[in-house]
């Protein structure tokens, strides 16, 4: 006798994502409200106006909706569509700067110390954890370092996967560990005080 396959009810059967970016934000309220051990799939469900079924179908645990969430968090912060191109490497990274408000940064924060804690409790998580938080900024400081390579502001042979790492990891490191917001002072000390050195740009003197 063989087995029937669990999925095989569901083959042919669409999901409808379109509710998630509103199921993603309210995780963040929620999170952001309650911590991480305080937060419960069905406090989402019931803040989205959602069934307990609907999220249990799209994330299979807690600790994946809340990386979904904060991914799109950090999605959030800048707009893939317009990436700036000012013709320097300073000016296209100083203008990825958004500063959030002060309500924003303070939920981020609460958001961020909410991840740290899921991490402690499921280290399994870590390696989504940093593609979702550190490796779409540094996917796209790639393509500036790449972009000054080829007009030939900076020399070819620059770390560029290392180089385009630090930013994200240095904010991440910040906002999960030291539990500091990352503000634009902290973020142009980066680009001036580490980047621009590694590759052989003086920063602009104030």
């Amino acid at each position: 006798m063989t087995l029937a396959d669990p999925t095989a009810s569901r083959l042919g059967r669409k999901r409808d994502h379109t509710r998630d970016p509103e199921i993603l934000q309210c995780t963040l309220e929620v999170l952001a409200e309650t911590g991480y051990d305080g937060m419960t799939i069905e406090m989402v469900a019931a803040r989205a106006k959602a069934g307990k079924a609907t999220l249990y179908r799209r994330w299979a645990s807690k600790g994946e909706l809340v990386l979904d969430a904060v991914a799109c968090m950090k999605k959030g912060d800048f707009d893939e569509a317009n990436l700036p191109d000012t013709g320097t490497l300073r000016g296209d990274l100083v203008a990825m700067i958004r500063p959030p408000s002060l309500e924003e940064a303070e939920k981020k924060l609460r958001v961020m110390a909410g991840l740290m804690a899921m991490l402690s409790q499921a280290p399994e998580l870590a390696d989504a954890a940093n593609r979702a938080i550190v490796e779409p900024r540094a996917a796209i400081n790639r393509m500036f370092f790449r972009r000054a390579i080829e007009r030939g502001e900076i020399a070819p042979d620059c770390d560029v996967e290392t180089l385009s790492l630090i930013t994200p990891a240095m904010a991440a490191h910040r906002s999960l560990l030291q539990k500091k917001p990352v503000d634009r002072d902290f973020l142009v000390s980066i680009i001036d005080g580490v980047l621009l050195p590694a590759v052989g740009l003086r920063p602009p003197v104030h």
